[in-house]
């Protein structure tokens, strides 16, 4: 199958501010990455963003030389609250990953 061939769909990401950014993505990869057939798009969608804006909080605390400060490190929490509360467990326990 040539790329030209591959079906891609647009989402819309608005800010509280009314800005908004498209994000278009091969229509397959969602479909691969739903856990089950009953969760939409944008939840896929959503888990994606959530993991990946936890993992990179995560990474400034704890990856990055130097002292992060202590907005930062309310940030990293702050992501880290809400990871679980979206996924019922922690971000530790999802990713196997712990300091």
């Amino acid at each position: 199958m040539a790329d030209a061939d591959v079906e891609t769909v647009t989402y819309t990401i608005e800010s509280p501010d009314g800005n908004t950014e498209e994000l278009t993505v091969p229509a397959g990869v969602v479909d691969l990455l739903r856990e089950d057939e009953e969760e939409t798009d944008t939840e896929v969608l959503g888990d994606l963003a959530t993991l990946s804006l936890t993992q990179q909080a995560h990474a400034l605390v704890h990856h990055s030389p130097g002292d992060t400060g202590e907005e930062v490190q309310a940030l990293e929490q702050k992501a880290l609250e809400l990871f679980e509360e979206r996924f019922g467990q922690s971000f530790e326990e999802m990713t196997g990953h712990s300091h």
